[in-house]
């Protein structure tokens, strides 16, 4: 009998004990293994079953447990002083605090909103799909432990993603699992009388979206988490927050229009209840939130207080305090809906009210060479709102560089103004403690400010403390591997009788790979199965012997992946490899955790370019496991002997051709066989490789540092936040700052067809130039109607290649000398000629502006 409503009922602690439920409310349990230990403690075998939950925990337990425990002492004492731990953590001075204290003349954001469609936390909160959502999760947690006032908002899928299962033969199944909120750990949202606080957006043709919002505490940082599965709403409404990337078009249309435009709404009600203060930076990570600046602009246009601003002046407000992160290489990555919608729903009637539709569709109109008229392309939208913009390693961001040219084409891809700032992965969420403590035990901090001299402390760790840690993490991953296989043939239907070979599934002691990844076509889950007999080979070799432990989840709707995963499976059930490869179904942070420190090498052969970054090979890394993988997204960017191999890429061929992926596959096999597992088992007399662990500590003390999302958050605070906020600050300091910064560029553009350089001279050079030759240059340039003082006139030199274009260009500001009349101007500037060889220059001019951030911001230029 199915009931009609369903809610979770929470426990009552003793007294003594009430610790624990605020323990539990607050997600810093899911790194911090002091109070993970407190609810293994109360039953060890309970909280395997629940899944690691606290929550779920504290509503299984006996009240005869609870009052064995009440009245143990130790233990609680124990609750006490995690609880006291907690309050630290919640209330002291962290680097954001120290080093505002030490540089108070530097722009400080007092509050930065961070937009993403999921969230990785704890496996708990299944509100995740894979690395975009793991990123959101570990960015929120290093902000946390650096005392970042960073604020969330997403949305609570009511399904979260889907679970992952197999059918007997192979085939990828979904389960959608309904979440209880009461269940989880969450609190919600009241107003000050106790009243559940909403947001309310206008939907076309009917009445208005209410949602709800839920706060999760991920340590020092609230996340908001909208949710519309509210009695108010009507069926169609309710679900829009059902499930990740889930449903048609329109349905991810609202999704994101709640994301943006409800985000903003919520933290501007969290705002107002609480008294946190209002954020002054509002970071998109991808362009799934970016509405979120045209609701920004309704606020400006439409606020109703009298001091509404015209939409342009609006504009540079929001772009000034604007950060967007891109995270896609393939332009198929990119959410782009039918202008028609997107009309219909932000039109007279729709989300954002009194701002015109005909400048919302403007902002994410593909109107450059090449792009769709018919379209709205969130990602054009996203940046055009965002002053400032990024890609997600050094590679990706030149290779977005080259995506979105044609927003700026009147400028090289060098110039195009989207830097990098390579991702980074939360460590106490994934290196295991067995890793850590051996730093901990050369008197390293791990807790402490100095990154680099905690990880450079695994250099004077002992071979032999190095192999015996890391086999007790692979006998872990072979137990958990072992039980999720059991239970997974079991879903396929296999009897008991049938299942006795999984006791003898991998082995502790052989050379273990790990491949764990969402299953796009161009990650390439089964480049290794290229040539099945070689991989047998390898798998099978009597002396180096190779294991493969694989996992990952295709899109619900995307059967070619289901393939992939298939042919794997397949490929795996086979009686004579089984031992030596497995699948594991349903990859999420509770598989991730064991297997990351249990495999010795992590493989990874996208498609170059297209990982963006991938961050899972630095989760290995961390745990004493060395990368093999293409040189693509971070990999290509700190690739060192040391820190393992790079897969040769056949970048020159048709991406998706047999001849690319027949070389590229066989050079992985030629690696494994020739390089990765000779080294892995050449042990000395101590039972050491003594060749493979110099490595592990080589990775450790020079890459450790680098992987940190700790380090990724600050390069977003120095690079990014507090520049946006000081500009943000800067039109708020002036009367009319961004009326007057909306009026220049209108007028710069306006005039920009009379902007030319006219002449061009040179001295200096000879003949022959002569490498220490001073090359001096006087330019005329007409500028119409613009005065000097709006532009920057600048040399620009370098060397050329064969088609005289300049490579490698230098920039130098050439000075006013002269103006005559009509709008003409004399600019002077020399260059000192340092290398000899092929050299050119020219001469152009740019718009000028201190508020600028680019070059390339207003997408005009006048060349010689």
């Amino acid at each position: 009998m199915r009931a009609i409503r369903r809610f979770t009922v929470r426990p009552v602690l003793p007294d003594a004990l009430a610790s624990l439920g605020e323990l539990a409310g607050n997600l810093r349990w899911s790194w911090h293994p002091p109070t993970q230990a407190l609810f293994d403690d109360i039953d060890p075998q309970l909280w395997r079953g629940v899944g690691h939950d606290p929550v779920r925990m504290l509503g299984e337990v006996s009240p005869e447990r609870w009052a064995e425990l009440a009245a143990d002492d130790d233990y609680v004492r124990r609750v006490a002083d995690v609880r006291a731990d907690l309050a630290a953590y919640l209330s002291e001075d962290r680097w954001y605090q120290r080093a505002r204290a030490a540089e108070p003349d530097r722009t400080w954001p007092e509050s930065i909103a961070y937009f993403s469609p999921e969230y990785g936390i704890t496996a708990v909160l299944p509100q995740y799909s894979g690395g975009l959502g793991i990123l959101a999760g570990d960015h929120l947690k290093a902000a946390s432990d650096l005392g970042v006032p960073i604020v969330g908002v997403g949305l609570l899928y009511r399904h979260g993603y889907f679970k992952q299962s197999l059918s007997r033969d192979g085939w990828q199944q979904e389960s959608y699992p309904v979440l209880d909120p009461d269940g989880l750990p969450l609190s919600l949202l009241l107003e000050p009388d106790g009243s559940r606080a909403t947001i309310t957006i206008r939907m076309p043709d009917g009445p208005d979206l209410l949602a709800r919002v839920f706060v999760a505490s991920v340590g020092r940082v609230p996340l908001l988490l909208l949710d519309t599965d509210v009695e108010e709403n009507p069926e169609s409404y309710r679900l829009v927050t059902d499930r990740l990337y889930g449903g048609n078009t329109e349905h991810r249309l609202r999704q994101e229009l709640l994301l943006g435009v409800g985000g903003v709404r919520a933290l501007r009600a969290y705002s107002r209840i609480t008294g946190a203060p209002e954020p002054e930076v509002f970071h998109t990570n991808e362009g799934h939130a970016g509405f979120l600046g045209v609701e920004r602009i309704r606020e400006l246009t439409a606020g109703g207080d009298g001091a509404e601003v015209d939409f342009a002046t609006a504009l540079e407000a929001g772009r000034a305090s604007t950060v967007f992160t891109t995270h896609t290489p393939v332009p198929a990555g990119i959410d782009r809906f039918p202008r028609t919608l997107v009309e219909q729903y932000l039109g007279e009637h729709g989300a954002t009210p009194g701002v015109a539709v005909d400048q919302v569709l403007a902002l994410g109109a593909e109107d450059y060479e090449g792009g769709d008229p018919g379209v709205f392309n969130m990602a054009v939208m996203g940046f055009r709102l965002a002053q400032r913009a990024n890609g997600v390693s050094q590679l990706h961001g030149h290779v977005s560089r080259g995506m979105f040219n044609g927003l700026w084409p009147a400028f090289d891809e060098a110039e195009v103004p989207i830097t990098s700032i390579t991702n980074g992965v939360h460590a106490p969420t994934w290196v295991a403690p067995e890793v850590a403590a051996l730093a901990e035990a050369q008197g390293a901090d791990y807790h402490g400010d100095d990154a680099a001299a905690f990880w450079a402390a695994f250099e004077k760790v002992p071979g032999p403390d190095v192999w015996r840690t890391k086999r007790e993490l692979r006998q872990r991953l072979v137990d958990d591997a072992r039980r999720r296989l059991r239970k997974s043939w079991e879903k396929r239907g296999a009897s008991p009788a049938e299942l006795g070979w999984i006791e003898d599934a991998l082995d502790p002691d052989v050379l273990t790979i790990g491949f764990a990844r969402r299953v796009p076509s161009y990650k390439r889950l089964t480049l290794m199965l290229r040539d099945p007999e070689r991989l047998k080979s390898l798998l099978l070799h009597p002396e180096r012997p190779v294991q493969l432990v694989v996992a990952g989840k295709s899109h619900p709707a995307d059967d070619g992946g289901k393939r992939l995963i298939q042919d794997l499976v397949r490929f795996a059930d086979a009686e004579d490899v089984r031992h030596r490869i497995v699948f594991l179904p349903n990859y999420d942070i509770a598989l991730a955790q064991p297997l990351y420190p249990g495999c010795d090498v992590w493989l990874n052969n996208p498609l170059r370019p297209y990982e963006a970054c991938g961050t899972s090979g630095m989760k290995a890394a961390l745990n004493g496991g060395l990368n093999l993988s293409i040189l693509d997204g971070w990999w290509d960017e700190w690739y060192e002997p040391e820190f393992g191999w790079p897969i040769p890429s056949a970048d020159g061929l048709e991406d998706y051709s047999d001849q690319r992926d027949d070389l590229e596959a066989a050079a992985l096999y030629d690696l494994i066989e020739n390089e990765v597992a000779p080294r892995f088992y050449d042990h000395d007399h101590e039972g050491v490789p003594a060749g493979w662990v110099e490595m592990l500590r080589h990775t450790w003390a020079n890459l450790g540092p680098k992987v940190l999302a700790t380090r990724m958050v600050r390069d977003y605070v120095e690079q990014l936040y507090a520049p946006a906020a000081h500009n943000a600050r800067a039109l708020a300091a002036v009367e009319n700052g961004a009326r007057d910064l909306a009026q220049w560029k209108a007028r710069v553009r306006a005039a920009w067809g009379g902007v030319r350089v006219e002449h061009v001279e040179a001295e200096g050079i000879g003949d022959v130039a002569e490498v220490g030759a001073v090359l001096s240059v006087r330019s005329y340039v007409a500028l119409g109607d613009l005065s000097p003082s709006d532009v920057e006139v600048q040399l620009v030199h370098g060397r050329v290649d064969a088609e005289d274009d300049i490579v490698a260009a230098s920039v130098v500001p050439l000075s006013l000398v002269e103006s005559y009349d009509g709008g003409r101007h004399r600019f002077d500037g020399e260059v000192a000629l340092g290398r000899s060889g092929p050299f050119g220059y020219t001469v152009r001019v740019l718009p000028a502006n201190p508020l600028l951030v680019a070059p390339a911001e207003l997408g005009v230029v006048a060349l010689a």
